[in-house]
C-alpha cells in the first residue's frame, strides 16, 4: 500500500506510530532550521516536518517541492508544538524520515483553496484541479449521500431499479432533442431522451408495479444556474395508485432525505391548487418560508383619476412587514429592479403606513389618508409596515409581483438556506395555449391524465380543464413533477385530437404505446424529481454546476475537453451526412 492512514485520520492517540501518506502538496512553509509540508488528500490535510539538523538531505528534499506535487512520505507521528485547532489533525504532524516523489506538478492555474482566485471560465477548464478544492469535492459527497438514500428508501418501498434506453424515437412535444445519426440506417436517427416516460409506462404495462431509476436525461434547451444540456433525474412510477398514494409516498422520500442528509424533520407538507398558487403568488413555485401574499386591490385602487390604476386589468399588492422606515434610495433601487427588461414592470407604487398612524405614498396627489387606509384594511397592514403596488395585464402584473416579492424577502433576509418549505401544487391546467403555433400544447406531457369530472370540456372549454398533476416545491424551486397518467387508449386518442395530432402522426409517433394499452394496462402514475436541483437545495446554492463533475458551460460547451466539436469527413460519410 502507498498509505497506511488517509490524510485526516491521525490523532494524539496515535502519537508514537509509523506511518506512510500519500497525498498532494498544498504549501510548504521554510523557516530556516524547520521546512513544514502541507499534505492533502480528500480526507484532510497533515503537517509534516523536516528538520535540517537531523537529515540535511531529507530538508533539501522537501524544499524543492511545490504545490500539488504527488508525494509519498514515511515517518513517525509527534505532537506539535504549535497546535492548530482549525484542523482535525492540528494536535500531531509527522517528523518525516523518508520522501518519494511519486509526481511532479506544473504551477496550478488557480489556488486550490476554498477561497480560490479562478474565475467559473478558468475553474471549468481545470475541472479535475477545481474538484480538489474543498467545497466542490463536498457538493460532490452531498450529492453521493442523496443518491444512496433515495435508493435505500425506494429500495425499502419495494421499487425495482430498471435502465431504459438512451438510443430512442425522437418526438415533436416537448424541448428540443439532441439527435443521434444512425450509421446502419441511412437517414434515420435516434433522439437522446428528454425523459424516460413512455419506457416507465410500459414497465408498468409489463407488472413491474414499482419502478425507479436515476437516470441521465437530455434537452437542447437554452441553458442557465439551474439548467444544463444533460441533467439527472429521480424517475418514477407506480402501478394500481391514485394522486394522494404518490403524494404520500414521495413526501416520504423527501422526509427521508431531509433527515437523513439535513437532520431536518418537517411537520406538514401543504397542498395549494395551481389557480390559487397563481394568485396568491404570482407562482406555480411559490417560496413559504415567508409570506407576503399577493392582495387585489383594483376596488380600492380605482376610479381616482389615477390612469395607472385606472387603466389596468389587476392591480396587486404586497406588504413588508416593519418596514416602513426604508430610504427613498432602497425604494428607488426596488423601482429599478422591477423595471428591468427581464421583469417589465413600469413602474413601482409604494405606501408607508407610519408608525403614528398616518401614510406618505409616492402617490400621495391622487389618493387621501382615508384612501391609503384603505389600501391598509385591504392588506391587513399595521404601523410600520410598507405597502407595494404594481398594476397592468393580470398574468404579466402577477409575474412581476412575484420578483418584486423574492426580492423583497431577499434584502429581509427571509429566504434561508437552512430552512425548508415544502409545498405540493396540484390541479395544473391539462393543456395551455400556444400563441405562436396557435394550438394547445400539453402543460405537462400528453399522457397526463385530465380530472375525470373535468374530461367533458374537452371539446368546447379545452383550456378549463384540470389535470391530475402535481409538482412538489421546496423554498421556491420547483424539486419534481408528476401525474396520473392515461391508461385508456380511446382517452389516450382523444388527447392527441386536442393536441393536434392527426391520427397517423399519432400513430406514428406512439403507436407503440397505444398497442400496449391494449394489452391490458394498469392505472398507474408517477413522478420525477430533479436530481441536480435537490442536491443544489440541500447544498444551500441557487446554481446546480457545482454539483456536477464535469459540467457544461451557458453555451452548452465542456470546455475542458472542447466539446461539441467538429468530426472528419470519413466519419461524416459513414454516417451518410454531407454539411453545406
Amino acid at each position: 500500500m502507498l498509505r497506511t492512514h488517509h490524510c485526516g485520520d491521525l490523532r494524539h492517540e496515535n502519537i508514537g506510530e509509523k506511518v506512510t501518506l500519500s497525498g498532494w502538496v498544498q504549501k510548504t512553509r521554510d523557516l530556516g532550521g524547520m521546512t513544514f509540508v502541507d499534505l492533502r488528500d480528500r480526507y484532510g490535510i497533515t503537517q509534516l516536518a523536516f528538520n535540517i539538523d537531523t537529515n540535511t538531505e531529507l530538508c533539501l528534499q522537501a524544499r524543492k517541492l511545490s504545490r500539488e506535487y504527488v508525494i509519498q512520505v514515511r515517518g513517525k507521528v509527534i505532537e506539535r508544538s504549535s497546535k492548530n485547532k482549525k484542523i482535525p489533525t492540528g494536535d500531531i504532524e509527522i517528523e518525516v524520515q523518508k520522501l518519494n516523489v511519486l509526481n511532479s506538478s506544473k504551477t496550478p492555474p488557480f489556488t486550490i483553496e476554498d477561497q480560490t482566485d479562478g474565475g467559473d471560465d478558468l475553474r471549468m477548464q481545470y475541472r479535475y484541479l477545481d474538484i480538489r478544492r474543498n467545497p466542490v469535492r463536498e457538493n460532490l459527497i452531498l450529492r453521493h449521500q442523496l443518491s444512496t438514500e433515495t435508493r435505500k428508501y425506494l429500495d425499502s418501498q419495494d421499487f425495482i431499479e430498471v435502465e431504459t434506453p438512451y438510443l430512442i424515437k425522437s418526438t415533436p412535444e416537448g424541448a428540443r432533442d439532441f439527435i443521434v445519426p444512425s450509421r446502419m440506417n441511412e437517414g434515420q436517427f435516434y433522439a437522446l431522451p428528454q425523459s424516460p416516460q413512455t419506457f416507465k409506462q410500459l414497465l408498468m404495462v409489463g407488472g413491474i408495479d414499482k419502478y425507479y431509476q436515476i437516470v441521465k436525461c437530455f434537452r437542447d434547451e437554452d441553458l442557465r444556474a439551474d439548467r444544463q444540456p444533460e441533467f439527472t433525474q429521480i424517475d418514477c412510477e407506480m402501478s394500481f395508485t391514485e394522486q394522494e398514494d404518490i403524494l404520500n409516498m414521495f413526501e416520504g422520500l423527501t422526509r427521508h432525505l431531509l433527515k437523513k442528509i439535513k437532520g431536518v424533520e418537517l411537520d406538514s407538507f401543504p397542498r395549494m391548487t395551481y389557480e390559487d398558487a397563481i394568485r396568491l403568488y404570482g407562482s406555480d413555485k411559490p417560496d413559504l418560508r415567508f409570506e407576503m401574499i399577493f392582495f387585489e386591490m383594483n376596488e380600492v385602487t380605482q376610479q381616482n383619476n389615477f390612469m395607472v390604476f385606472d387603466s389596468a386589468e389587476l392591480v396587486v399588492g404586497i406588504c413588508a412587514k416593519d418596514c416602513a422606515e426604508w430610504s427613498r434610495k432602497k425604494l428607488d433601487a426596488l423601482t429599478d429592479y422591477v423595471k428591468r427588461p427581464q421583469i417589465g414592470a413600469k413602474g413601482l407604487i409604494y405606501c408607508k403606513y407610519n408608525a403614528d398612524g398616518t401614510f406618505k405614498s409616492s402617490v400621495d396627489k391622487f389618493f387621501s389618508q382615508d384612501d391609503l387606509a384603505k389600501w391598509a384594511k385591504q392588506m391587513n397592514a399595521e404601523p410600520g409596515d410598507l405597502m407595494f403596488l404594481l398594476s397592468g395585464e393580470t398574468d404579466k402584473v402577477r409575474k412581476q409581483m412575484n420578483e418584486l416579492r423574492l426580492q423583497v424577502a431577499e434584502q429581509l433576509g427571509l429566504r434561508k438556506s437552512n430552512e425548508f418549505a415544502p409545498l405540493w401544487v396540484i390541479d395544473f391546467p391539462l393543456l395551455e395555449w400556444d400563441e405562436e403555433t396557435e394550438r394547445y400544447h400539453a402543460m405537462h406531457h400528453p399522457f397526463t391524465s385530465p380530472k375525470p369530472e373535468d374530461i367533458y370540456k374537452l371539446e368546447n372549454s379545452p383550456g378549463e380543464v384540470r389535470a391530475n398533476a402535481y409538482d412538489l416545491v421546496i423554498n421556491g424551486t420547483e424539486l419534481g413533477g408528476g401525474s396520473i397518467r392515461i391508461h385508456d387508449k380511446e382517452l389516450q386518442q382523444l388527447m392527441f385530437q386536442h393536441l393536434g395530432f392527426t391520427e397517423d402522426e399519432a400513430k406514428d409517433q406512439f403507436g407503440f404505446l397505444m398497442n400496449a394499452f391494449e394489452y391490458g394496462a394498469p392505472p398507474h402514475g408517477g413522478i420525477a424529481f430533479g436530481f441536480d436541483r435537490l442536491c443544489s437545495l440541500f447544498g444551500g446554492q441557487e446554481s446546480i454546476r457545482d454539483f456536477i463533475a464535469f459540467p457544461k458551460n451557458n453555451s452548452g460547451r465542456d470546455v475542458m475537453i472542447d466539446a461539441p466539436s467538429k468530426i472528419d469527413n470519413a466519419q461524416l460519410e459513414e454516417l451518410n451526412i454531407k454539411l453545406k
